[in-house]
């Protein structure tokens, strides 16, 4: 009787352990693709800011002027409030914390902030992120 309680601990420490690494692993991913996103935006690169968000008509975008669906529209608001790289200045997240919500989903908070000649702009956001065809998608971004 002993010898099984003993193995049980041993397995429930092990696979809790092999649990915690394996999130640490993926908020490692998710951090690196965010810090990706900040080097897409500071070169210019909207579509490769965008790369990171759910190519879907499900994808949803809240901000305070209200919620936009989709891929698509979303890329057209960055594009047509952000025009040039002086608009888009330089955008840097801090704050990044990453809670898992299941399997395939994580939910990221932090603080962002863009520093530009017309005027610095910044705020907070929570990001949805699903793991996709294995690939970590944003499906839904609350930025305010």
């Amino acid at each position: 009787m002993m010898k099984k309680q003993i193995l049980l601990i041993a397995l429930l420490s092990f696979l809790s352990v092999f649990s915690f690494a394996q999130n640490k692993k993926v908020s490692g991913k998710i951090v690196a693709a965010m810090h990706q996103q900040e080097k897409s935006w500071n070169n210019g690169d909207i579509d490769g800011y965008m790369s990171y968000y759910w190519n879907s008509d499900s994808l949803k975008f809240i901000a305070k002027s209200g919620v936009t669906y989709g891929w698509k529209p979303v890329l057209d608001h960055y594009k047509k409030a952000y025009p040039d790289t002086i608009k888009m200045g330089k955008l840097t997240f801090s704050e990044i914390r990453v809670k898992k919500l299941g399997c395939h989903y994580l939910m990221i908070t932090g603080s962002w902030k863009i520093n530009r000649a017309a005027g610095n702009i910044g705020g907070y956001y929570s990001l949805i992120w699903r793991k996709i065809k294995g690939k970590w998608l944003i499906v839904a971004d609350h930025t305010s």
